[in-house]
């Protein structure tokens, strides 16, 4: 009878690569705590989402219970739980931003864009959300595109950051 394929059989050998740098970097009886790092490299080697089988995939491999990842997985705003654009862009609309003028920066993202928060473009190249803050209040209006934090926003910086996007 052939062996029952495991959840962690889901992470490719270069995400399990990236999870065992990390680990190295924790006491061994302490490898849980690269549960976000590995996180990320899920998510970025699956198109930017995760789903419940790669977050089972990433509590065997680090051997802790499914619902402490998903205890991760679903209380972080990075975490996304389904299908996103190439590019996902975050912006801050907590009160320091608020008070920079994020409104005008969500409107100008919204038309340049065409979508709202929540949704993907058409060419499935951005996928524009919302986020309570990012920890950049000395740069408000800030933006986060994929990973890169983008501050003190104006409607033609964003216009410059977008137009520079593959």
């Amino acid at each position: 009878m052939p062996a029952t394929p495991t959840h962690a059989s889901l992470l490719s050998a270069e995400v399990k690569a990236e999870i065992d740098k990390w680990i190295k970097r924790y006491p061994v009886e302490q490898k849980r705590s690269a549960v976000i790092p590995a996180l990320h490299a899920v998510q970025q080697d699956n198109g930017g989402w995760l789903t419940t089988e790669l977050m089972d995939a990433v509590a065997e491999y680090l051997g802790m219970p499914r619902i402490a990842v998903y205890e991760v997985g679903t209380f972080y705003g990075m975490f996304v739980h389904e299908p996103v654009g190439r590019h996902k862009i975050n912006v801050c609309t907590n009160v320091s931003c608020m008070l920079r003028g994020s409104d005008e920066i969500v409107s100008h993202l919204q038309k340049r864009l065409g979508i709202k928060f929540g949704e993907t473009t058409v060419d499935n190249k951005f996928t524009l959300r919302v986020v309570e803050c990012l920890a950049a209040c000395g740069g408000a209006p800030m933006m986060q595109v994929d990973r890169q934090y983008h501050e003190n926003l104006t409607p033609e910086k964003i216009d410059e950051i977008l137009d520079g996007m593959e």
